[in-house]
């Protein structure tokens, strides 16, 4: 076996002729600077109308920030990699990609927790909303989150780097991962594989309770209402929320909570392009094509931008 140490990988992908080469350049080019234009529409919209500025536009305001860095930290990366076949990254480069892309993941989590929790207390506890939910309460919640987002990878990161990677270097993935890294090592990974599960789980599990705790008590709370308009009300503020969070949280719980060593690196590369760039694409029109304030609120927006050309 090489004793050498490997300190640049190599991201195998999606390997193809130069043909299908461009033609993923070209969707997942438009597909990323979609998203990137979808969330900066919604953070500007969010800033600018101040009858957007409540709690559960404020903590959607940090889910589009949020998306904004979790696409740019694989995709364009990825882009390179299609047409300038660059695709080596350096170790201390692939750690800081796996990093701030776990952080990133795992503040989302949270943030939708939170985002759960706002529409619990909105629905349940309505005369008490804005003395719950004020906006020191909602600054500390949102912190937290991505907080605890940002040290959820350090446990992992700190046991991957005493491993040792000193025979094939090249990555089956488009971004650097715990579980492609893994299978690379010629370290025993089996702590690693526990490590990164458990985290992975305890991030996963905890919002999801959360979430979960919150739409039951809304369930309870909205079946009691004795209208069916009212009741269609109440459920129609949780509905983009809920979309999110099951396209969100599928694919991520088929990504981690799952035995690491099973060989299914194919199916993880298209589940991963799903929830690291399709999601954020997708995100922003949920939330406008499902909200009515957003949609009236953007628009208000295209209408004095069509007022503005005209007079030009």
């Amino acid at each position: 076996m090489n004793d050498t140490t490997i300190t640049v990988f190599v991201l195998l992908g999606f390997p193809g002729s130069s043909e299908v080469q461009v033609l993923l350049f070209v969707v997942f080019l438009l597909i990323y600077i979609s998203a990137i234009l979808e969330n900066l529409v919604i953070i500007l919209l969010l800033t600018v109308n101040g009858h957007l500025h409540t709690p559960m536009y404020f903590f959607l305001g940090n889910v589009s920030f949020l998306e904004v860095w979790y696409t740019s930290i694989t995709v364009p990366k990825m882009l390179a990699s299609f047409l300038l076949n660059n695709s080596s990254i350096s170790y201390v480069a692939c750690l800081t990609q796996l990093h701030f892309f776990t952080f990133l993941g795992g503040t989302e989590c949270l943030l939708l927790a939170v985002m759960a929790y706002d529409r619990y207390i909105a629905i349940c506890q309505p005369l008490r909303y804005m003395e719950i939910m004020n906006w020191r309460a909602c600054v500390q919640l949102a912190s937290t989150a991505w907080l605890v987002g940002f040290l959820t990878p350090v446990l992992p990161i700190l046991f991957l780097t005493r491993l040792k990677f000193c025979s094939s270097n090249v990555i089956n993935h488009f971004f650097c991962d715990f579980s492609p890294l893994l299978q690379l090592s010629c370290s025993e990974v089996h702590i690693n594989e526990m490590v990164d599960f458990a985290v992975s789980a305890v991030i996963l599990v905890s919002s999801l309770l959360l979430i979960g705790g919150s739409y039951l008590q809304i369930v309870l709370t909205v079946s009691r209402i004795p209208s069916t308009l009212g009741r269609r009300r109440a459920f129609s503020t949780c509905a983009s929320h809920l979309t999110v969070v099951f396209i969100f949280y599928g694919s991520l719980s088929f990504m981690y909570i799952r035995v690491t060593s099973l060989p299914s690196f194919d199916m993880n590369k298209v589940v991963a392009v799903f929830y690291a760039v399709i999601v954020p694409f997708l995100n922003p029109m949920i939330y406008c094509l499902r909200n009515r304030e957003v949609k009236q609120a953007l628009q208000r927006a295209l209408s004095r931008i069509r007022s503005l050309n005209r007079s030009f």
